[in-house]
């Protein structure tokens, strides 16, 4: 583990850097206040590798009956991801917005098509990473990997109800990444991030 000082905004592990919010943020997703609306908010899908959107392919046929009528029209028309105005892969989405791949719970409560099947042991594939990391975003360069939180206003009560719990979002995050980076690695940044509130108290 390196050494931290005040004036640094990120961590590394290893060869990742991670924004310093994963230690000083409270986090805990509240669905009944947000329904979901990550699902279906912004202007793209969710980041997708091209392994992912192979997968999505394969578990199509388990999820149409979950999915809208539109969403499965789009998705027959124009495949299950597209590449967005700044060149990623991302997931296709409707009215410019909502995933392809979101269905509603009663009260209207957004799921993901895709995690409901695996849940319910209709396939062996859950979801692309970006959506069980979220809100955290990777973005992959050369030579190093970046963890970044993606700050959102309609997680806001996320937020709130972290603080309530004082559940940080390291510890909110434990099982996305640990399967993204490996237990050695998620151990590191536990001892890294208790290290760091343990000098500044954020």
């Amino acid at each position: 583990m390196k050494d931290i000082t005040e004036e640094e905004t990120m961590l590394q592990i290893q060869d990742v850097l991670v924004t310093l919010d994963l230690a000083e943020r409270f986090f805990c997703c509240d669905l009944e206040k947000c329904l979901g609306a990550c699902c279906i908010e912004g202007d793209a899908g969710a980041p997708v590798t091209e392994a992912e959107v192979e997968e999505i392919k394969k578990v199509l046929p388990a999820i149409e009956s979950e999915m809208l009528p539109r969403a499965i029209e789009e998705v027959r028309e124009n495949g299950v991801a597209y590449v967005d105005e700044e060149g990623d892969l991302v997931t296709t989405i409707l009215d410019g917005r909502n995933c392809a791949f979101t269905c509603y719970a009663p009260g209207g409560v957004c799921l993901c098509a895709l995690e409901k099947a695996y849940r319910e042991g209709r396939t062996q594939w859950k979801k692309p990473a970006s959506c069980s990391l979220y809100p955290l975003r990777i973005t992959e360069y050369p030579t190093f990997t970046a963890v970044n939180y993606h700050r959102w206003d309609i997680c806001r009560d996320a937020e709130v109800l972290g603080r309530e719990k004082g559940l940080r979002l390291y510890r909110f995050l434990e099982g996305p990444l640990t399967e993204r980076f490996g237990k050695e690695w998620y151990d590191e940044l536990c001892e890294a991030c208790e290290a760091y509130l343990a000098e500044y108290g954020k």
